[in-house]
C-alpha cells in the first residue's frame, strides 16, 4: 500500500471516529451493554496507544500499567484483529481469562478499522484464578499495592452470559455495516481545508457525474494544468480522479439499487457508466460484491 493510500486511510478513520455516527452509537452501546467500546484503527500494532481510556475496563487499564502484560496484551490483540481481517467478527480470551471482540469496518474490500469490545469474563470467577492469573503475571514481580489494586479491579470486572454476549457481538455486525456506508460517504464529501481549486472540481464532478469526466476537462474547470491538478487533488483526498468519480457514480448507484423497478443496466448508464460491465466491475472493486447481490442483500435487510 502507497503512503498516499495509508494516510488517506488514517485521515479516514479519525473522521469516523469523531462523527456524529459513532459517537452516539458508542454512547447507546455503553449505556445499553455496559461494555466499553472503541474504533481502533487498521493496524493491530498501534491499539495501545489508541486515547479512547474511558472506553477500556478498569481491570485492563491497571494491567496496562505492568510492562509484561501490556506486551501480552499487544500480542493477543494483534492476532485477535489478524483473525478478525481474515474471518470477520471475531472472539478470544486474553492470558488473564477476559473475552474480547473485534468486528472489521470495511470500505469495499480494504478494512479502515476494528469495532473492539469485551474485557469481561464469561463465568465468574474466583480466587482460583486470580491466582492463576498472578502466576502467569509474575507475582514476583509486582508490589503489594498493585497487586492489591490489580485484585479489586479484577473481581469488579464485569461478567456477561456467553448467549448474551453473543447478542451484543450480533449488535455490532449489524453497526459495523452502517459504519462502512458512512465510511464511504466520508470518503467523497468535502472537509472544508481543501484548496479553493479542488472545492471548484469536486462541485464540478457532482454536477456532471452522469456524464464523462476527463481529467484534462476537470482540470480546466479547477484553473489547473493537468499534472498540477493531480498532485494536488490526491494530495487532497487520498485518491486519483478516476478512484473518486468511481466512488461517487457508486455511491449514488447505490440509491438506485434499492428501487426495484430499475434494471441494473439502466443504473449503470444513469450514474454515468459507458458500460454494464464497466460498472459491474468498479462496483465490485469497491463495495466488495456485485451490484445484484448487494441489492438483494439490503433489500432484504430493510425489509426484515
Amino acid at each position: 500500500m502507497s503512503d498516499a493510500a495509508k494516510a488517506f486511510e488514517a485521515n479516514l478513520h479519525q473522521r469516523l471516529k469523531a462523527s456524529d455516527a459513532f459517537r452516539n452509537y458508542q454512547e447507546a452501546f455503553r449505556t445499553a451493554t455496559g461494555l466499553p467500546l472503541r474504533l481502533v484503527g487498521a493496524n493491530p500494532d498501534q491499539w495501545c496507544l489508541d486515547e479512547q481510556a474511558v472506553n477500556r475496563s478498569p481491570f485492563c487499564e491497571t494491567l496496562n500499567l505492568c510492562a509484561s502484560a501490556c506486551t501480552a496484551c499487544i500480542d493477543t490483540n494483534r492476532k485477535l484483529m489478524e483473525q478478525a481481517e481474515v474471518k470477520g467478527p471475531t472472539s478470544c480470551h486474553c492470558f488473564a481469562g477476559l473475552t474480547a471482540t473485534a468486528v472489521p469496518v470495511r470500505m469495499g474490500a480494504t478494512t479502515i478499522g476494528f469495532l473492539k469490545t469485551g474485557q469481561v469474563f464469561s463465568s465468574v470467577p474466583d480466587e482460583g484464578d486470580f491466582d492463576e492469573f498472578l502466576g502467569k503475571l509474575g507475582r514476583r514481580k509486582l508490589e503489594k499495592e498493585t497487586e492489591n489494586t490489580l485484585r479489586e479491579a479484577y473481581f469488579q470486572t464485569r461478567t456477561v452470559e456467553p448467549e448474551r454476549y453473543s447478542s451484543m457481538v450480533t449488535l455490532l455486525e449489524s453497526f459495523a455495516a452502517q459504519l462502512s456506508q458512512h465510511a464511504e460517504s466520508l470518503a467523497i464529501i468535502e472537509e472544508g481545508s481543501e484548496p479553493a481549486a479542488i472545492a471548484k472540481a469536486r462541485k464540478f464532478i457532482h454536477e456532471h457525474l452522469d456524464s464523462p469526466l476527463p481529467l484534462g476537462t476537470v482540470a480546466r474547470e479547477a484553473g489547473l494544468s493537468e499534472s498540477h491538478f493531480c498532485r494536488l487533488f490526491k494530495e487532497a483526498t487520498g485518491l486519483t480522479l478516476t478512484d473518486y468519480v468511481n466512488r461517487c457514480r457508486v455511491e449514488w448507484a447505490k440509491k438506485e439499487l434499492l428501487k426495484p423497478e430499475m434494471r441494473v443496466s439502466e443504473i449503470a448508464f444513469l450514474v454515468g457508466y459507458q458500460s454494464l460491465s464497466q460498472f459491474n466491475r468498479s462496483f465490485a472493486r469497491i463495495v466488495g460484491n456485485s451490484p445484484t447481490h448487494w441489492r438483494q442483500e439490503n433489500i432484504r435487510r430493510a425489509a426484515s
